[in-house]
């Protein structure tokens, strides 16, 4: 465990493993096994409802927030998964994060920074519907405006609110 905990929070490739940790191919066989079998999304699934049980919410959310990063990524990333965020300036990647309220991962899409967010986000709305049936609403800024809230409403049976800054309020530095 602590050596896919060292790959994930360090970004280095399996081989790179320090040696003090079991043989790569080893950590890497363990960590393809649990995610194949489904082991890596229960122990998640697990902790996120002890969470919110520690804070005295119901272990299935009713709620959720979505929002986007574009992220810079290696020229080494295949192109097909790289583009251009004009907005942001930023070559690479986007992710799409749905969280529940307490800011605990409902989930993710990872695309190329050039999608919009109103069309990256299609996945994680319909995966977060299929998995956490209790969201019925999910709170999203203007980047997520114009027809999907009707999609959402519409295919998903969920409520997808635009939440608006307040007037003369200036935008949250990221």
């Amino acid at each position: 465990m602590d050596a896919i905990f060292y790959v994930v929070r360090t970004g280095c490739a399996w081989r790179q493993l320090p040696k003090d940790f079991a043989p790569w191919p080893t950590v890497y066989w363990y960590f393809t096994w649990w995610h194949d079998d489904g082991t890596v999304e229960w122990i998640h699934e697990t902790l996120r409802s002890r969470v919110r049980a520690a804070e005295s919410r119901s272990s299935e959310p009713s709620a959720g927030l979505i929002d986007s990063q574009s992220v810079r990524t290696a020229d080494t990333v295949p192109a097909v998964t790289r583009g251009f965020d004009a907005g942001k300036k930023v070559k690479g990647g986007k992710r799409l994060l749905i969280a529940d309220t307490l800011g605990l991962l409902l989930a993710v899409h990872v695309v190329a920074a050039s999608v919009q967010d109103c069309d990256g986000a299609k996945h994680p709305l319909l995966w977060t519907r299929l998995d956490h049936s209790g969201v019925r609403k999910v709170r999203a800024d203007q980047g997520f405006a114009g027809r999907l809230a009707d999609r959402t409403s519409q295919i998903l049976g969920r409520e997808l609110e635009i939440v608006r800054r307040a007037p003369g309020r200036p935008a949250a530095s990221r």
